[in-house]
């Protein structure tokens, strides 16, 4: 194993065992709740805004590791930033995760957030990788439904 993916595995491992933002927000402005009908992962975001900033994001729920990293990992990335500049970061974030495994990898603003490059090689985690963050989509819309990655 690289030396390279050892460190993905560490750092993902690590947001698992102690999530960063892994509380309820009282009041948030908005949250949404999020399944994974296929592995159980569950979670709920919280996100308290200012006007355009997301002044504060959080999370809680239960699931596989890679779930609750990616949540951890999300709201680290996310906390201070626009509801336009979080947007474009799903974006990038969604593009690497479903990309295929032989193609290159446009890093730009993912930061810390490329140690889930690896789950495209595993298509059933990309659900796993991914459901903080359109979890995260519905409860910047404001959407009242359950988000479900099937």
């Amino acid at each position: 194993m690289s030396d390279l993916r050892e460190l993905y595995q560490e750092v993902i491992l690590d947001h698992n065992k102690r999530p960063r933002n892994f509380r309820a927000i009282a009041p948030p402005s908005q949250k949404a709740e999020g399944f994974n009908p296929l592995c159980g992962d569950r979670i709920t975001v919280y996100v308290r805004m200012n006007g355009d900033l997301i002044e504060d994001v959080s999370f809680e729920g239960s699931g596989c590791a890679i779930s609750k990293a990616s949540g951890s990992l999300m709201t680290a990335a996310l906390k201070g930033r626009t509801v336009t500049e979080a947007d474009s970061l799903f974006q990038e974030f969604h593009t690497m995760v479903t990309s295929p495994a032989d193609v290159p990898i446009e890093t730009g603003r993912l930061d810390k957030l490329i140690v889930f490059s690896g789950v495209r090689e595993y298509p059933v985690r990309v659900k796993c990788a991914s459901l903080a963050w359109h979890t995260l989509r519905a409860a910047l819309e404001a959407r009242q439904d359950v988000v479900s990655t099937e």
